[in-house]
């Protein structure tokens, strides 16, 4: 069974000094996002493959009002590897939910 505390302890140095600076940029001020980024970011994060992680920091980089429309499904994303990350994560919440 994956445990998020056991996996952050075996993370390097420089992998977890890394994760913390993404989970303060998941902070976002807009309880919408902070509950879908925050507990993806926190449990899923470590566990994803470089590329993915990549594409979960482009997508955090993006503007709340583009966060919020797309994880409300207002509009789809544009860029494809945004709508991939918005699906992950939004299938990651319903997972737990």
């Amino acid at each position: 069974m994956y445990n998020a505390a056991t996996n952050f302890w075996r993370m390097t140095v420089s992998e977890n000094l890394d994760h913390k600076r993404v989970m303060w940029h998941c902070r976002r001020g807009m309880l919408e996002l902070d509950v879908l980024l925050l507990p993806f970011c926190r449990e899923e994060y470590a566990s994803l493959t470089a590329e993915d992680q990549a594409k979960f920091v482009d997508l955090i980089a993006c503007e709340d009002p583009d966060l919020f429309s797309w994880f409300m499904q207002h509009k789809p994303a544009e860029n494809p590897n945004h709508a991939y990350m918005v699906d992950k994560i939004l299938t990651a919440g319903k997972i737990k939910l």
